[in-house]
Protein backbone atom coordinates (compact mmCIF):
# COMPACT_ATOMS: atom_id res chain seq x y z
CA UNK A 1 0.00 0.00 0.00
CA UNK A 2 2.87 2.62 1.06
CA UNK A 3 4.41 1.44 -2.32
CA UNK A 4 0.53 2.96 -4.36
CA UNK A 5 0.76 5.68 -2.56
CA UNK A 6 4.20 6.55 -3.77
CA UNK A 7 3.23 5.87 -6.81
CA UNK A 8 0.04 8.08 -7.57
CA UNK A 9 1.13 11.27 -6.82
CA UNK A 10 4.12 10.68 -9.54
CA UNK A 11 1.56 9.73 -11.83
CA UNK A 12 -0.43 12.96 -10.57
CA UNK A 13 2.40 15.09 -11.37
CA UNK A 14 3.32 13.65 -14.78
CA UNK A 15 -0.22 13.88 -15.87
CA UNK A 16 -0.37 17.57 -14.89
CA UNK A 17 3.54 18.62 -16.68
CA UNK A 18 1.64 16.80 -19.45
CA UNK A 19 -1.42 19.10 -19.56
CA UNK A 20 1.03 21.98 -19.72
CA UNK A 21 2.61 21.34 -22.63
CA UNK A 22 0.21 20.50 -24.92
CA UNK A 23 -2.03 23.12 -23.85
CA UNK A 24 0.42 25.18 -24.75
CA UNK A 25 1.02 23.48 -28.59
CA UNK A 26 -2.77 24.11 -28.96
CA UNK A 27 -2.13 28.06 -28.27
CA UNK A 28 0.04 28.31 -31.09
CA UNK A 29 -2.47 28.09 -33.82
CA UNK A 30 -3.81 31.25 -35.57
CA UNK A 31 -7.73 31.07 -34.75
CA UNK A 32 -9.56 31.04 -38.44
CA UNK A 33 -12.19 33.06 -39.28
CA UNK A 34 -14.60 31.99 -42.08
CA UNK A 35 -14.62 34.20 -44.38
CA UNK A 36 -18.85 34.84 -44.32
CA UNK A 37 -17.86 35.90 -40.57
CA UNK A 38 -14.82 38.61 -41.49
CA UNK A 39 -15.68 42.24 -41.50
CA UNK A 40 -15.47 43.58 -45.08
CA UNK A 41 -14.47 40.48 -47.22
CA UNK A 42 -16.78 40.41 -50.07
CA UNK A 43 -17.43 38.36 -53.19
CA UNK A 44 -17.50 40.19 -56.49
CA UNK A 45 -19.88 38.14 -58.69
CA UNK A 46 -20.66 34.49 -57.46
CA UNK A 47 -18.97 32.93 -54.86
CA UNK A 48 -17.64 29.47 -54.15
CA UNK A 49 -21.43 28.80 -52.49
CA UNK A 50 -23.13 29.70 -55.71
CA UNK A 51 -24.61 32.93 -54.35
CA UNK A 52 -24.10 36.20 -56.83
CA UNK A 53 -23.60 39.01 -54.84
CA UNK A 54 -26.59 41.75 -55.59
CA UNK A 55 -26.44 45.48 -54.97
CA UNK A 56 -29.90 47.78 -55.17
CA UNK A 57 -30.41 48.84 -58.29
CA UNK A 58 -33.03 51.65 -59.32
CA UNK A 59 -36.18 50.02 -61.07
CA UNK A 60 -36.53 50.47 -64.86
CA UNK A 61 -39.12 53.32 -65.87
CA UNK A 62 -42.33 52.81 -66.75
CA UNK A 63 -42.47 49.67 -65.22
CA UNK A 64 -44.90 48.16 -62.70
CA UNK A 65 -43.84 46.25 -59.72
CA UNK A 66 -44.68 43.93 -57.02
CA UNK A 67 -43.32 44.70 -53.87
CA UNK A 68 -42.09 41.49 -51.46
CA UNK A 69 -40.14 41.53 -48.19
CA UNK A 70 -36.45 39.92 -49.17
CA UNK A 71 -36.73 36.08 -48.53
CA UNK A 72 -33.82 35.22 -46.66
CA UNK A 73 -31.89 32.41 -45.35
CA UNK A 74 -28.73 33.01 -43.32
CA UNK A 75 -27.52 36.42 -41.17
CA UNK A 76 -23.67 37.17 -40.49
CA UNK A 77 -23.27 40.01 -38.37
CA UNK A 78 -20.16 41.29 -38.85
CA UNK A 79 -18.14 43.69 -36.55
CA UNK A 80 -14.86 45.23 -37.06
CA UNK A 81 -12.62 43.15 -35.18
CA UNK A 82 -10.00 46.15 -34.45
CA UNK A 83 -11.16 49.82 -33.75
CA UNK A 84 -9.33 53.09 -33.48
CA UNK A 85 -11.40 53.69 -30.40
CA UNK A 86 -14.38 52.22 -28.54
CA UNK A 87 -16.61 52.69 -31.16
CA UNK A 88 -16.79 49.79 -33.78
CA UNK A 89 -18.53 49.39 -37.86
CA UNK A 90 -21.08 46.35 -38.25
CA UNK A 91 -21.58 44.97 -41.28
CA UNK A 92 -23.96 42.45 -42.40
CA UNK A 93 -23.93 39.52 -45.16
CA UNK A 94 -27.54 38.41 -45.82
CA UNK A 95 -27.93 35.16 -47.72
CA UNK A 96 -31.34 34.29 -49.35
CA UNK A 97 -32.76 32.87 -53.01
CA UNK A 98 -35.05 34.88 -55.24
CA UNK A 99 -37.81 32.54 -56.70
CA UNK A 100 -37.64 33.49 -60.10
CA UNK A 101 -35.31 35.06 -63.08
CA UNK A 102 -37.26 38.38 -62.73
CA UNK A 103 -37.00 39.75 -59.00
CA UNK A 104 -34.45 41.97 -57.70
CA UNK A 105 -33.17 43.47 -54.26
CA UNK A 106 -35.24 46.62 -54.16
CA UNK A 107 -34.52 48.55 -51.18
CA UNK A 108 -33.38 48.94 -47.16
CA UNK A 109 -34.49 50.88 -44.63
CA UNK A 110 -32.71 51.10 -40.83
CA UNK A 111 -33.86 52.49 -37.90
CA UNK A 112 -31.66 52.42 -34.58
CA UNK A 113 -33.34 52.85 -31.28
CA UNK A 114 -30.39 52.65 -28.72
CA UNK A 115 -29.49 48.52 -28.96
CA UNK A 116 -32.29 47.91 -31.32
CA UNK A 117 -31.47 48.24 -34.99
CA UNK A 118 -35.02 47.49 -37.32
CA UNK A 119 -33.76 46.80 -40.99
CA UNK A 120 -36.70 46.01 -43.37
CA UNK A 121 -34.65 44.54 -46.46
CA UNK A 122 -37.45 44.92 -49.69
CA UNK A 123 -37.43 43.18 -53.42
CA UNK A 124 -39.30 43.65 -56.43
CA UNK A 125 -40.79 41.91 -59.08
CA UNK A 126 -42.45 43.19 -62.14
CA UNK A 127 -45.95 43.50 -62.94
CA UNK A 128 -47.51 41.34 -65.90
CA UNK A 129 -44.43 39.27 -66.69
CA UNK A 130 -43.66 36.12 -67.24
CA UNK A 131 -40.59 34.66 -65.43
CA UNK A 132 -38.94 31.36 -65.42
CA UNK A 133 -39.39 29.77 -61.66
CA UNK A 134 -36.09 28.91 -61.02
CA UNK A 135 -33.98 29.69 -57.63
CA UNK A 136 -31.54 32.26 -57.65
CA UNK A 137 -29.31 31.91 -54.54
CA UNK A 138 -27.67 35.49 -53.95
CA UNK A 139 -25.90 37.35 -50.86
CA UNK A 140 -25.93 41.29 -50.02
CA UNK A 141 -23.89 43.26 -47.71
CA UNK A 142 -24.68 46.19 -46.32
CA UNK A 143 -23.10 48.23 -43.24
CA UNK A 144 -25.04 48.94 -40.50
CA UNK A 145 -26.14 52.78 -39.59
CA UNK A 146 -23.46 54.42 -37.03
CA UNK A 147 -21.15 53.38 -35.13
CA UNK A 148 -21.68 50.68 -32.16
CA UNK A 149 -19.65 50.58 -28.87
CA UNK A 150 -19.23 47.32 -26.84
CA UNK A 151 -22.41 46.09 -25.13
CA UNK A 152 -24.83 43.18 -27.14
CA UNK A 153 -27.58 44.41 -29.86
CA UNK A 154 -30.48 42.84 -31.59
CA UNK A 155 -31.29 43.19 -35.48
CA UNK A 156 -34.63 42.97 -36.34
CA UNK A 157 -34.29 41.88 -40.13
CA UNK A 158 -37.48 41.80 -42.00
CA UNK A 159 -39.19 41.25 -38.57
CA UNK A 160 -36.70 37.95 -37.63
CA UNK A 161 -34.84 39.05 -34.59
CA UNK A 162 -30.92 38.37 -34.95
CA UNK A 163 -28.34 39.11 -31.46
CA UNK A 164 -24.94 40.02 -31.60
CA UNK A 165 -22.24 41.33 -29.52
CA UNK A 166 -19.49 43.75 -29.86
CA UNK A 167 -16.81 42.78 -27.53
CA UNK A 168 -13.86 44.05 -26.02
CA UNK A 169 -10.26 43.69 -27.74
CA UNK A 170 -9.26 42.35 -24.57
CA UNK A 171 -11.83 40.06 -24.12
CA UNK A 172 -10.41 37.79 -26.77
Amino acid sequence: MTRRLKTLPSFALFASMMLVVASGCGGSEPLTVPVDEQFGHRFDGVAPDGRETQLITEPESGTEYFYYPAVYDTVHIRPEPIAESDLHRVEVLIKGSFPDSCTDLHSIEQTRIEHLINMDLEMRRPKGVVCASVMRPYRFYVILDGDYEIGHYTLKLNKRANTFVIESPESD
